[in-house]
């Protein structure tokens, strides 16, 4: 089984834009045939001036088997150029992420650390996301089940 990947419901993403913008997704891929990660496309410009953070609803879910992780980073020109840091360092997505309340919307949160501003046009690449199999240890005992969104388990 392999992973793949959604857009979420307008009505999920409907808070964070209109209906053109919605149909205009683009659902990520890889830039060529031996890039590690998927790229995740700007749905709408991006301005950040120096030093300011915002909050990107990508519209985008993705589908994994159990034993998987979606691993989300910057683009790395991005973060070369601009010095464009996560400010979770690395976005960490659970498969069992994909059936929360929210559909499992994929959200970037970003800070521009660097001293320029930067612009990313609608449609362009912004951060990729990286699937990873994991293993568990062999006394792992976990058996909660996710009942909400984002954040929903931190303790």
């Amino acid at each position: 089984m392999k992973a793949k990947f959604y857009k979420v419901s307008f009505e999920q993403f409907a808070a964070y834009g209109d209906e053109e913008i919605y149909r205009n997704i683009a659902l990520p891929r890889r830039a060529t045939a031996h890039s590690a990660g998927y790229d995740f496309f700007a749905p709408y410009d991006i301005v950040l001036q120096a030093g300011e953070t915002t909050t990107v609803a990508t519209g985008i879910r993705a589908y994994m088997p159990e034993d998987w992780c979606l691993l989300i980073f910057p683009r790395s020109g991005l973060g070369f150029k601009y010095r464009l840091k996560l400010n979770n360092t690395v976005g960490v997505i659970d498969s069992d992420y994909f059936g929360a309340e929210n559909e499992g919307h994929i959200f970037v949160r970003m800070t521009n650390e660097g001293d320029k501003l930067l612009h990313v046009k609608r449609g362009q690449a912004f951060c990729q996301g990286i699937f990873l199999r994991y293993m568990l240890t062999e006394d792992d005992d976990a058996t909660e089940t996710r009942s909400g969104g984002l954040g929903s388990t931190t303790v």
